[in-house]
Order: structure tokens, then sequence, then C-alpha cells
């Protein structure tokens, strides 16, 4: 057998290291998840469990300790006093002397009881923000490591691929680019607080067959290239990020957690990476029990180990005893393990923990500062996404006492606005009567405090799931005695069964879950102005919500809002907030007409080739606000050579009487290519705030390689070629364009190429704007 190279470290770990026995080593490559109980936050965590006692399976060390803070609802005080005494112990009383790596989820915040919760990724997404998500992250990463929390399990980078997947509400957008550059930046601001972020789930996760989670992914090579790694890669290069998970996926046959080419091939040899992977919960264990690709346990860590994973998460049920008897036997070349270990010691001295003394944990710590509410707030109040209006919003003050009607099933949760993996729908599900921690005001109570002079009346009408429809009349009662209506509908997230949409909560329709349409078409049908609030963590199939006889007067679409969310929605509902979100994935027809992207080739659209319709009701990038915008003269460079920078310059106006935030859109198509391309993709985009009447001129400096794509060889290129360009308010739409037509011979793209589009913007006052004169 051929001994794997072993990675460079330096001399302090590489002293460690030639001390360590076998035990000590394997004992550094497994978590122990201490608070473990019957609550399900895993796949298949009630059929797994930890192989031995705490006390014996420390004994030699640990890699991880796993959840220390978000497994059940604990003190983070008296926690912290805890984590810190154990560290202390794992310094002074096991023969090496090293520290655990403490991991936690943090996807949309700590989840850990009473820290911040912030919106869910598909929020992140809706606002594309990347500015505001590196902020966010600097605030999560800050409490982590004030709680001796070095490692978080986030950010999701899967492309959106079918909305019947329940894991939607965790994923960024259908775009990788959109999920790239927002990805990389909440990578940035984790890390900058000294937590490791933890790139999931690499690869093809999100590909599943149908929709159903864990099932098999049939995407062919150029799909992985130019649509599912992308994002991998910009988070490597450009976020710098030290750790990531492998998918629960298998691909053409093949479960990632066993497949070389990725974990090794593609993420280390190609792109450099030299980090940690580590592997999703019971991943390791899968290849035997689920995958069915290793005989046994030990045979399962092998293939493991050897496709490229370090560390087994969360517990050592397969890296333990099974891979020590491989080795015993000689099954197993030990170097395997040597460098999964000189990794593991690499990334515990890189963030400090060998010189850590555990002397004084925090005595007091707040997980929810203003700070942390007010940025909450705000990628809340941007990530809202105004999908229709015929006048109705925003509903403004009046004279005379406003008589509202408040009807929905999520009008009065808490819960309605969080995501899967917030600490709320995660863990306290499992603990009824225990307190929520932070404090998360409803949709109503949100609409009460923002409307302090109407009267205010609600009826739920029915509940998110079930088919009891007896509560309606009751809210068209109360629709029908009110000047406006707020019907708040959608999703409860949770896991595996437990909600409407969350990990293992995929669905076979799109339609909204329980009768909860015919609760919104019975208040319309009344003629009072019904505005139609969605609290979900995919979209839809709401065609009949957005035109129709049934059609609300508006409809605004929040995924999963966090905990400022409801107060968020008030906002903008009165107007006091102008939307400014866009749709991250597209709005679909019908669950039929899935899996779509808009990042589809000519022949897969809707043509007169075939009956079936694909179309989108609402397209990727669509969103309305208060005001209308003016999109006129794209400029661009006649040519460019396929491995240089263009220019393109457009002028954007705000033509309405209100203050706005345009979302500016550029948009490309490859007129003849070699390959098969999307009829539109985004390249680049800028969020631009005018005054009525202001103007903006934005320039983006567009890299060629933002147009390349993998050749019949399976190497990525820049083609020389026409180029149609556009901006639009969405992908299907334009404003204004222009061409580019690239020379020169094939540029094969490098890992020194330029990956991201530089933004430029010059806001003309409106005073200014015949004068031409900008403003600084």
């Amino acid at each position: 057998m051929i001994s794997p190279e072993l990675p460079l470290v330096s001399d302090r770990v590489q002293s460690l290291f030639d001390t360590m026995t076998l035990e000590e080593k394997l004992a550094q490559l497994v978590g122990y998840w201490v608070d473990k109980g019957d609550e399900v936050v895993a796949p298949m965590a009630g059929e797994m469990a930890n192989s031995t006692k705490y006390e014996d399976a420390t004994e030699h060390g640990i890699g991880h300790l796993t959840r220390v803070y978000g497994t059940r609802p604990v003190d983070p005080v008296e926690r912290a006093n805890w984590l810190w005494s154990e560290q202390r112990r794992l310094k002074q009383e096991t023969r090496l002397g090293i520290p655990a790596i403490v991991h936690e989820e943090c996807l949309t915040g700590l989840a850990a009881w009473q820290a911040a919760t912030f919106p869910t990724p598909l929020a992140w997404g809706a606002s594309f923000d990347p500015e505001l998500v590196e902020r966010m992250g600097r605030l999560i990463g800050a409490s982590m490591r004030e709680l001796g929390i070095h490692q978080g399990l986030a950010p999701v980078l899967d492309v959106i691929r079918d909305p019947r997947w329940g894991r939607v509400d965790e994923c960024i957008a259908e775009d990788p680019y959109v999920v790239g550059t927002i990805g990389s930046a909440y990578v940035r601001g984790l890390q900058e607080s000294g937590v490791h972020a933890t790139l999931k789930h690499f690869v093809g996760y999100s590909a599943s067959q149908a929709g159903r989670n864990h099932a098999p992914v049939h995407a062919g090579m150029r799909e992985l290239r130019d649509v599912l790694l992308p994002p991998f890669e910009m988070a490597l290069r450009d976020g710098g990020v030290r750790s990531v998970m492998n998918s629960y996926a298998e691909i053409d046959g093949v479960p990632v957690a066993a497949t070389p080419e990725y974990l090794t091939g593609i993420l280390r040899d190609e792109w450099g990476f030299d980090g940690v992977v580590v592997s999703d919960y019971f991943a390791v264990a899968f290849l035997h029990t689920m995958h069915e690709v290793a005989a046994d346990l030990g045979e399962a860590a092998e293939l493991a180990l050897a496709a490229g994973i370090d560390v087994e998460l969360p517990t050592g049920d397969a890296f333990l005893e099974p891979l020590a008897a491989r080795v015993r036997s000689g099954r197993l070349d030990e170097a395997l393990i040597d460098r999964s270990v000189l990794r593991v010691l690499a990334q515990k001295e890189e963030l400090g923990l060998f010189d850590e003394t555990f002397d004084e944990p925090p005595a007091s710590i707040d997980l929810d500062t203003q700070a942390h509410r007010d940025t909450a707030r705000q990628l809340a109040e941007e990530s809202l996404v105004l999908l229709t209006n015929d006048g109705v919003l925003p509903v403004a003050p009046r004279a005379e006492p406003l008589r509202i009607a408040v009807v929905g099933p999520n009008a009065e949760s808490s819960e309605a606005l969080m995501g899967c993996y917030s600490f709320v729908n995660h863990v306290l599900a499992h603990h009824p009567g225990v307190e929520l921690g932070v404090s998360i005001p409803s949709v109503l109570e949100s609409l009460k405090d923002e409307f302090p002079g109407a009267a205010i009346t609600h009826v739920a009408g029915c509940a998110v799931e079930g088919d009891d429809a007896s509560g309606i009349p009751d809210a068209v009662s109360a629709v029908q005695s009110a000047d406006v209506a707020f019907v708040i509908v959608g999703d409860r997230a949770g896991l595996f069964g437990r909600g409407t949409v969350g990990e293992g909560n995929d669905v076979e329709s799109l339609s909204l879950p329980g009768v909860q349409r015919e609760l919104v078409e019975a208040v319309t049908a009344t003629g009072k102005p019904v505005v139609m609030v969605v609290l979900s963590g995919r979209p839809y199939e709401l065609g009949w919500a957005v035109g129709g006889p049934t059609a609300p007067d508006a409809l605004l679409q929040a995924f999963f809002p966090g905990e400022e969310g409801g107060r968020a929605i008030a906002e903008v509902l009165s107007g006091r907030v102008a939307p400014s979100g866009h749709l991250p994935v597209s709005l679909p027809r019908s669950a039929g007409a899935q899996p779509f992207s808009y990042l589809h080739p000519k022949l897969g659209g809707t043509s007169e080739i075939t009956s079936a319709d694909s179309t989108p009701v609402l397209p990727f990038g669509h969103g309305l606000t208060y005001t209308t915008f003016e999109r006129s003269e794209l400029t661009v460079d006649a040519e460019a050579a396929t491995g240089a920078t263009f220019s393109a310059r457009v002028r954007v106006r705000n033509t309405g009487e209100r203050a706005g935030t345009d979302l500016v859109q550029l948009y490309a198509h490859d007129v003849y290519a070699s390959v098969t391309r999307p009829v539109a993709q985004l390249v680049g985009y800028a969020r631009v705030e005018l005054a009525p009447g202001d103007e903006a001129l934005v320039e983006f400096d567009v890299p060629t390689t933002r147009l390349s794509f993998t050749d019949r060889q399976f190497e990525r290129i820049v083609e020389a070629g026409e180029i149609d360009l556009w901006v639009g308010p969405s992908c299907d739409e334009r404003d204004t364009s222009a061409s580019i037509t690239l020379t020169g011979a094939d540029h094969h793209v490098t890992p020194a190429d330029e990956r991201l589009v530089g933004v430029r913007v010059e806001i003309l006052e409106a005073d200014a704007v015949g004068a031409g004169i900008p403003v600084d």
C-alpha cells in the first residue's frame, strides 16, 4: 500500500505528534456528545448512540466536544463554568494535555438558549447584502468565542435546485454567485471573531432526486463544476474557510463521504485547502448502515478516512475501536490516521488551544445585545420581498381609528418567525414549558405596537397543518368588520416530520400546507383590502395569490426573518420601512415543474415543443418597493480579451415619490457556445439607495471568468464569442441592453484569475441630475 503524504506542520505540533500512541491519535479524530439524550436533532440520532461513557471516551483526550450548549436549554454561564473545568481536566489529567475543540450549530445565530436568532439563510439571499451578513457573522462569532466555542457548523452553501427539499430554508439562493458571495461574507465575519466556519454540505446534497433528503444525486460533472461547486471554491479562496463538512449524498452511485475525487482531489489537490474536513453527523456510519458500501463500521471508517474525512462527528462509533482494529490487523496503513491527526493538531494550534489556561470562565454574558438585535432587525427588513401590491400598501395611519383584522395561523406564533436550525425550533420544541430565552415578538404583537391607535381583532382561522376549516367563518366575520386585513400564513419549521419545512420535511406538493389557501380565498372574497404575508422556509406555489379573482391586494414574502422579523413585517406594512428584498429563488408554478432553475438552457424552459409549462409565477430577482426605478443607458466595452476584465455601466433613477433601494441586477447570456448555456445568468448585483429624483451611475468591473464554463474536456474556460448583457428588475425583464464580443483564444481559468465583480456607485442628487454632479 502507498502511504499518503503527510502535511507540513510546526515543530510544536510535530513534537507532540511524535509522542502519541494509536489510541491518543484516534481520540483526536472523534467527537463526544456529552448531553445526547432522546431528542432527535440529527438524522437517525435516535438509532445512534455514544459507544462509551464520557470518562472512558476521554481517557486519551478528545478531538471535539459536540454541542455543549446546543443540545438542551442550559444556562450559558453555568455551562461555561462546566466547560472551562472540563478543558482544565483535559489539560491536567490526560497524558498529552490537549484541550478539545467545541463545535456548535450557528446557521441562524448561535443555536443556544438565550442567544440571538437571526433570519434564515434564505433571507440572507433575499437581502442581497453580503456586508450586512458579514456583520452578522462577526456578532455570532464573538458570542461563540466568549463561550469557549471554536468551530461553527455553518454556512450552508448548497445551491437550491428543488423547493420540495425540506432544507431549502437553510440555503441562500438558486444562483451560485449569490450563494458564494454571501456565504463567503458569513465565513469572513465568523472567522474574524476567532471561530472556524464549516462549509456545508460538500457537495451535491441539494440536487437530490425529487427533492428528498439523502436521496441519490444524478448530477453530471458539468453541473457540479458550473453550479454546485463554485460557492465552495469562493468561500475557500475568497473567504479563507478553515473547515468543510461532507454531504450525505451519493453522486452517481458513490457516497461523497467515500469519494476521494471530491474530498481530496478537488478540495485539496485542486483548490489547495489545508484545513480540516469533518463528517456530517453519523455520515461515516451511514456508509455501512444506509449506503451499504461498507460491510462494517471499520470498513466505513477506512473509506471515509481514505477519501479525506479527518474527524468523525458527533461521536467515535467508527473511528475508535473499529478503526483501531483495522490498524492492528494490518489492513489499514496508520499513515492515513497520521495525516488527519496532524491536520487536527494544526487546527488546535491555530485556534490557540495549546496556550489556553481556562482560568476564568465568563461571569456574565449577554448573547442578545442591542447590536445583535439591530443587525437582526436590519437584515429582516432588507429580506422582506414585496411580490405584489395594487396600492393597498403601505397602510398609512388615519385620523379615525383604523380597524385591522389579523388572521392566519402564523400571526400569534413566535416560532413561525424561526428557521429549522434556530434553537427555538431545533431544541426547545423538545422542552415544552421552557421559556424562549430571548424576546421574539410575534407579527400580531408587532402590529399592535406599530398601530397603537388601531382596533385590532385577531382570529387564527385555521392551523398551519391539518384539514380543520371550522375557524374560517369567524375569520371571515372579523375581516368583514375591518378596514383592512392582514393574513399571516406559511410554514412551521421542524425536523423529520415535526413541522412543514426543515431537515427531513420534504414535500410532494408545493401548495400551502393545510387549509391555508382556503382561508385566504375566503377572506379575499369579502371584498375588503387583504394583505397576505407568507412566513415560510421555501417558496410556495402562489400563482392563485399573484393574479386572478382569489388574489389578495398585496403579497409579502418573508423567509423566516428571525427574532426581529415580526417588527420588520409590521414596519413594512405601515410604510415606516420600504421593502427592498428580492427573490433569491424562483416562485414555482407547481411541484410538477420541479426541479427548475432560472439557470436553464433554452430547451430547459417552456417552448412550443412541449405542453408542460415550467415558467415560474415570479422570476428570480423579482421584488417591489414603494417607489419606482428607471434603469437606462447600459454601456459596455465593445470587446474584451477572454482573460480580461470589462466594464458595464448603467444609470438608475428613482422616479417615484419615496426613498427606496433598488437591486441593480446585471445579467448575461452567451449567444453561441460549445456547450449549452443558460438563457440568463446573474453576473453582478448592487443595492443602491436613492431619494426621490436621485440618480446613480453604477459601474461593474466584470472579470470574464464570470462567463466561464466547463468545456467538453471538463476544463474551465472563457470562450470567445458574443455576449448579451442587460439590466432589469429580474432575470426575465430587460430594461436596458448591450452586448460585448470576447476575443482571442480560449482562456483556461486559473486560481490567480479574479472571480469577483467590482462595483462602484456614484449618486447624483435630484438638484444636480441635470448638471451631472456626483455626490461625494
